[in-house]
């Protein structure tokens, strides 16, 4: 009866802990190894008969802190990463696996939002999520934090004061970020220039995340004229290599899947829509980044059969 249970809290308050997770971390493998050691430690304390008035508090206040630690020993790393560093993409539509689909608002798990967060600290995170996101009372919040429930309101009031100035806008309708996207990738894929000049801002900016370990642009890329150039770039070599473009939606926006012609990730983008245009594209590349949304394409053996191809 007891094995039952404990299966049946982690079926039912999974998918919740998870997004804290993911929230808090921007990384899906960490997330699920942060849930999954939370569950362990709740099995471990059923087992010896302790008292457990909330499995949702008690392991939402072990994902949390377990969190926390994480981002505290992560700092270093993201401090040393090789260029620009963005979020594991996490698919939030019907391809995406069971259990690793969300409900919650969208905008709160866009890259742009997951962003704005990283600016915080992991305990300002924890309280702003908590609260602005997944509706926890201060009282419980605190007893997370171990902060008092004063203290506890003012770092979110802090957090929340910093995730406004910067909180990315999305004023476009679902539909419209949908129809634009569709558009884009598809100029993408058939080297149409000329729409992709009408589908993106003057201003328009290009992120990729390669973490040294696969081709990217390891500075941002601005301006329209650049961009439509590079991705005429990516279209070409899409083409060359028989490679195609699979319309997803990444963390709650517009995106896609690069694929090889073996129907490997090559990469996953997704991009910003604001004002009828597209403001922003954010690529991942990062193999390590890719692996839980099924086989990795090698991307530098792909350029290499690329030039191989260009040269006979």
């Amino acid at each position: 009866m007891m094995e039952w249970s404990v299966t049946e809290t982690y079926e039912e308050l999974r998918p919740l802990l998870f997004s804290i997770a993911y929230r808090m971390l921007g990384s899906v493998s960490e997330a699920e190894d942060v849930v999954q050691d939370a569950f362990l430690r709740y099995h471990g304390a059923v087992s010896r008969r302790v008292e457990i008035e909330s499995p949702k508090a008690y392991l939402s206040a072990v994902t949390t802190r377990l969190a926390i630690d994480r981002l505290r020993s992560a700092r270093v790393r993201k401090e040393e990463y090789v260029g620009e560093w963005l979020p594991e993409p996490l698919l939030t539509d019907e391809s995406a696996p069971e259990g690793l689909r969300h409900v919650e608002e969208a905008d709160s798990l866009s890259m742009a939002f997951l962003l704005v967060l990283e600016r915080l600290s992991p305990v300002e995170r924890a309280v702003f999520l908590l609260h602005d996101v997944f509706d926890y009372g201060y009282d419980e919040i605190a007893r997370i934090v171990d902060k008092s429930e004063a203290n506890t309101r003012q770092l979110a009031v802090r957090a929340r004061r910093h995730v406004h100035d910067e909180k990315p806008r999305f004023d476009a309708s679902r539909e419209q970020r949908e129809e634009l996207a569709s558009r884009f990738f598809e100029a993408v894929g058939e080297g149409d220039m000329d729409r992709l000049v009408e589908l993106l801002a003057a201003d328009v900016v290009v992120y990729g995340d390669g973490g040294g370990k696969s081709p990217s642009w390891p500075r941002p890329i601005y301006g329209r004229e650049r961009v439509v150039k590079l991705f005429g770039g990516v279209g070409t070599m899409l083409r060359g290599l028989g490679g195609g473009i699979r319309r997803v939606e990444v963390n709650g926006q517009p995106g896609a899947l690069f694929l090889d012609d073996q129907g490997q990730v090559i990469s996953v983008m997704t991009v910003d829509v604001a004002d009828g245009v597209i403001q922003t594209i954010r690529g991942v590349a990062n193999p390590e980044k890719l692996g839980h949304l099924g086989p990795v394409s090698d991307t530098r053996s792909l350029l290499q059969r690329l030039r191989g191809q260009r040269q006979n």
